[in-house]
C-alpha cells in the first residue's frame, strides 16, 4: 500500500496518541527512565495534539490509517513519532522529506529539531548536526540543526 502524507485532522488524534504512546512505552523507554516515558506520555495526548494544530502544522503518514506523524512550526520539527510496527520502512524519512521541502519552499536555511536520545541517530544519518544538548522535564535532548537547499519551486 502506497504511504501517503497529509495534513493532520482532528479526527486523527486518537490514533496519533496512541502511536506516540507506544514510540515512547516500547522504544524510548530504553533510552528514558519510566518517570520521564509517563510525564511524556501524560503530556501527549489526543486533546494536545488537536491544540497543538491551531498553532503549527501537523503531518500524517497515512497507509490506510495513520502509521506516524510529525509536526512543523516555521523551520523546527517537533513531535516526529513513527508507529512501531512500521519502523525502518522509510516512513520517518518521508515525513522529514515532506517538512524540509516545506521550509525550504517557506525559503528557511535550516531546519532544527530537538533530538530524543532515541531518534538521535536517526538525525545525524540525514545530515542534521549537533547544536548543543539540553535538559528538561522530557529527559535529555540534543538541539539538531541541517542546511537546507533552496527549493526549485
Amino acid at each position: 500500500m502506497v504511504i501517503a502524507i497529509r495534513p493532520f485532522r482532528s479526527d486523527d488524534a486518537p490514533q496519533v496518541a496512541e502511536i506516540v504512546r507506544r514510540c515512547l512505552r516500547e522504544v524510548n523507554s530504553q533510552d528514558y527512565p519510566v518517570e520521564v516515558i509517563d510525564r511524556m506520555c501524560g503530556h501527549f495526548t489526543a486533546a494536545r495534539f488537536v491544540e497543538l494544530s491551531a498553532g503549527r502544522d501537523i503531518y500524517i503518514a497515512d497507509e490506510g490509517g495513520v502509521v506516524g506523524t510529525v509536526s512543523r512550526d516555521g523551520n523546527k520539527v517537533h513531535s516526529m513519532f513513527v508507529d512501531p510496527d512500521a519502523a525502518g520502512r522509510g516512513i520517518g524519512r518521508l515525513l522529514m522529506d515532506h517538512v524540509e521541502a516545506l521550509a525550504a519552499a517557506d525559503g528557511h536555511e535550516h531546519m532544527e529539531a530537538g533530538a530524543s536520545i532515541t531518534a538521535h541517530r536517526f538525525y545525524l544519518r540525514r545530515g542534521y548536526q549537533d547544536v548543543r544538548e539540553s535538559e528538561s522535564g522530557f529527559g535529555l535532548t540534543y538541539l539538531v540543526r541541517k542546511p537546507l537547499r533552496p527549493s526549485a519551486a
